[in-house]
């Protein structure tokens, strides 16, 4: 077993902020710049009952419009065709885009606005889908030119696609009963689902990962973009992007009414059996007991999922602007070797004058002594420029998710140490303790290592904050035990600890000790769906005042024999 003390250090949180703001106004674009999207996209852009752009994104675009002194025009059609007008020169910008590897080829992307979840909708009845090879062979409806459209077509599952053009008309035509499924964004297709009253349509699975939108524009418009990432940043930095999108996007958190319509339907039938067959009273109330208590459960996963895209989005927002930092890290580590060979060269001369003249001055410091401390000095901001694009490569691969892949072969101690990177901030904050313990040889297992590092960085950050103070310590440690197949990651804190009554609640939606500071209770528990997915457990132990231990057990990836 390898041991040693972590070393804790500040991140570089400060060039992030430093850069955004000295950037501001760098680029200009003189003349009315014109700015497309999808008419039919609630509640991120449609058009209104008056017959004007309204939603999410063009109020946001319309903000940066003004923060930036750009002259606009916002025009909304079909997606088909804003796309195709982008791509002829027609106009300027998409306020609305999901990104992408392949369309990365033709457009550039600004950092995400927003984060879009793509939903398998089927009608009442017909079976789940958990993968997307399941949709071989079937009839499924898709947006033309859409992400999904781009997607199937450019997999190998190939189902026979329908195409139409919005949402909308998606979502209508399989509740009317033609084909078998729907693909379309998650809180669209909630929003159109209610505004249409289609009640015999429903979820029936989320194949995709989370996906990156933003605002795009054809592949070398450099300047046009920087507007729009730096509007983008002032109105998060004020707070007026959140309040955007809570406005459009916070009401969806709220109870349906067709829950309600469900409720009403329920205590009238409830009271003609009543009536009619009081015999079987008691088996009607433990009857309407289980449909309030399933009805809970569906408006819970609602919730979680609506409150995870918002979480996610603030999360997305900050790493996706962190690449906006390598150039001028590239531009330092490419001139500090030349600075400090330049001044080896120099030191000959320079000590030929110091014995011929004695001593001389260089930046108001003696020569005999910078002579000993310059070449620290460069070694030193060489080091620490590597550690800031360390962070930052970490940083963007934290953000970028490859939908359901869970078949990579993946080293447990590699994930840790990425993970302890990304959070160093966190642990400096909280402690001046803090020991990690690798194993040598830790055979590897199988899953999505980024999915992974998400619930190691939970465990890590709720460690941290259980703390009482800086002189209480951490202990994490990576195991293989072999007679059983499976690694382990542990993590050990001296904090406060958890009440028995609370612990096997800790994985439940929603449930939080820190509700007063801010906690959502989502963090466990979505790790402990990561975890399942990965056929591994979480396990907690926990003694009040003293501390907590908990532990993640995977099982390693066998070699076919």
């Amino acid at each position: 077993m390898r041991f040693f003390t972590y070393p804790i250090r500040n991140c570089c949180y400060t060039v992030l902020f430093f850069f955004l703001h000295s950037s501001a106004h760098a680029f200009e674009q003189e003349g009315k710049i014109h700015v497309a999207g999808d008419q039919s996209y609630p509640p991120y852009e449609f058009i209104n009952e008056d017959g004007e752009p309204d939603g999410y994104n063009t109020e946001l675009t319309r903000a940066i419009a003004e923060v930036m002194g750009m002259d606009i025009e916002i025009q909304l059609g079909d997606w088909d065709a804003m796309r195709s007008k982008l791509e002829k020169g027609e106009i300027d910008a998409l306020q609305g885009m999901v990104q992408s590897k392949e369309r990365s080829k033709t457009y550039q992307f600004s950092p995400p606005h927003a984060i879009i979840h793509q939903s398998i909708f089927t009608r009442e009845g017909n079976p789940k889908i958990t993968k997307i090879e399941e949709l071989e062979n079937k009839e499924v409806i898709v947006q033309k030119s859409g992400i999904v459209h781009d997607y199937l077509t450019q997999n190998k599952t190939q189902p026979t696609l329908i195409l139409v053009d919005t949402h909308a008309a998606a979502l209508r035509l399989l509740a009317s009963g033609k084909h078998d499924y729907a693909i379309v964004a998650n809180l669209p297709g909630m929003y159109l689902g209610r505004e249409l009253e289609l009640s015999n349509i429903i979820p029936a699975g989320k194949p995709f990962g989370s996906q990156h939108y933003s605002y795009s524009v054809l592949q070398g418009n450099d300047a046009l973009l920087a507007q729009f990432s730096e509007g983008l940043a002032i109105l998060i930095n004020t707070g007026r992007q959140q309040a955007l999108y809570d406005k459009w996007l916070g009401h969806l958190e709220k109870p349906g009414g067709i829950w309600q319509t469900i409720g009403k339907i329920t205590a009238v039938i409830s009271a003609f059996l009543c009536i009619i067959l009081g015999g079987i009273v008691i088996w009607n109330r433990m009857l309407s007991r289980e449909v309030s208590r399933r009805t809970e459960e569906l408006k819970l996963q609602q919730q979680q999922l609506i409150q995870a895209d918002k979480m996610t989005s603030l999360g997305v927002l900050v790493a996706g602007v962190a690449h906006e930092i390598n150039n001028p890290i590239s531009l330092l580590l490419l001139n500090l070797p030349v600075l400090k060979e330049t001044y080896q060269d120099l030191e000959e001369l320079l000590e030929d004058h110091y014995k011929n003249n004695g001593e001389f001055y260089l930046g108001g410091l003696e020569y005999s002594r910078i002579r000993e401390e310059l070449p620290l000095m460069l070694d030193d901001m060489l080091v620490g420029t590597a550690k800031v694009r360390r962070i930052v490569d970490d940083l963007k691969d934290f953000s970028q998710q490859e939908p359901g892949r869970q078949d990579d072969s993946v080293n447990l101690n590699i994930i840790v140490s990425t993970a302890l990177r990304l959070v160093d901030n966190t642990i400096n904050k909280h402690s001046n303790h803090v020991k990690v313990t690798y194993s040598k040889s830790l055979p590897t297992f199988k899953g999505n290592a980024q999915r992974i590092e998400q619930v190691i960085i939970n465990l890590i950050v709720n460690a941290c904050q259980a703390l009482e103070s800086k002189d209480k310590s951490i202990s994490i440690q990576t195991t293989y035990i072999q007679k059983d197949d499976i690694i382990q990651f542990s993590i050990a804190d001296e904090g406060c600890g958890i009440e028995e009554d609370n612990l096997s609640r800790l994985s439940d939606p929603f449930f939080t000790t820190r509700r007063e500071k801010g906690g959502t209770g989502l963090g466990l528990s979505v790790s402990e769906r990561i975890v399942q997915e990965h056929k591994g457990t979480l396990h907690y132990q926990s003694t009040v005042g003293k501390g907590t231990l908990a532990t993640l057990s995977l099982p390693i990836m066998k070699e076919k024999q």
